[in-house]
């Protein structure tokens, strides 16, 4: 199988790499403006070059951060099944017209985040809590950063209807012992893609909340979303570490959670995972993670990962 990692030298890009050469059945090249770094040098906004470099890939793999549908388009019109790793909302949407095979919510949150919701509602009833817990101290990528800064202040559709402000309506949320580097503590609600997903596919309310791993800085978010200018004097890399942890949970079920080190690295791996699943089961249209893993195959497919109950 011959893939194309768009950003193939960034935060994640890297680490997806290093994940493809240990896999005999892929070869993989890295795409991204910089000559020097990429094995295929373009620019993601001029569309005629994009267009020539996605021919002749079996996968094309969005880890750029670089959000337009119409990297999607030209993927699949070449033949190519897209897979993305991204969490807005908006962007996802227009992912799932697109006419051909796209992979979305594929990563740590969205991606393990709908696995683990998924699995939730299968074992409980009632609505589904997922809450994504990211190390402050992990120097994430500029896509990533741009992300969580570009929610200050904006607004999102709850599935009740209500439009609810990101980084508001705080739910504490008890961790279990066993995870390091987390206790009990508050997280905010967040506009992860997945959870809109899955409120359809699984026919009750998915709700997503976010933390980082001091409640300091989960504070801070939700001070700033009230004042988006106040992003301008937050260090790149906060105080904390690089751990992270999700969670799903529901009224009568047991919380299913999954812990580890580095955020781009376990995309990275779920990423890599997801192009194996579709290696050996191919899909003709826009799909989403949840869909065609379990936590089961997950952690087949990944050693690494171990989905615990409490």
């Amino acid at each position: 199988m011959k893939v194309l990692v768009l950003g193939g030298y960034g935060a994640v890009g890297v680490p997806l790499m290093e994940e493809f050469r240990t896999d005999p059945a892929v070869s993989a090249f890295s795409a991204g403006r910089n000559a020097a770094r990429a094995d295929v040098a373009v620019d993601l906004t001029d569309q005629d070059a994009y267009s020539r470099a996605v021919s002749g890939y079996d996968v094309v793999v969005n880890a750029s951060g670089f959000e337009d549908v119409r990297l999607a388009q030209q993927a699949v019109r070449g033949g190519a099944t897209f897979v993305d790793i991204t969490a807005t909302s908006a962007y996802c949407d227009a992912l799932e017209n697109v006419d051909g095979p796209v992979l979305l919510g594929v990563g740590l949150a969205p991606g393990l985040t709908s696995v683990l919701a998924a699995e939730a509602h299968r074992l409980g009833s009632g609505p589904v809590d997922i809450m994504v817990g990211l190390g402050g101290g992990e120097l994430h990528g500029p896509a990533a950063t741009a992300w969580t800064y570009g929610m200050l202040g904006t607004r999102f559709r709850d599935p009740s209807g209500e439009l609810v402000r990101n980084y508001t309506g705080m739910k504490v949320f008890d961790v279990p012992a066993e995870a390091p580097g987390y206790r009990k503590g508050p997280a905010v609600r967040a506009d992860f893609s997945d959870q809109h997903a899955l409120t359809r596919d699984l026919g009750v309310s998915v709700r997503t909340y976010l933390r980082l791993d001091t409640s300091a800085a989960t504070l801070g978010l939700a001070a700033m979303t009230w004042a988006p200018p106040l992003q301008k004097v937050v260090p790149k890399k906060m105080w904390g570490s690089d751990r992270w942890i999700v969670m799903a949970r529901t009224e009568t079920g047991p919380t299913l959670w999954a812990s580890g080190r580095s955020q781009s690295a376990a995309t990275a791996m779920i990423a890599a995972r997801a192009v194996d699943v579709i290696r050996q089961s191919p899909i003709a249209r826009p799909t989403w993670l949840h869909s065609v893993e379990s936590t089961e195959s997950l952690q087949a497919g990944i050693p690494a990962l171990v989905v615990r109950q409490t």
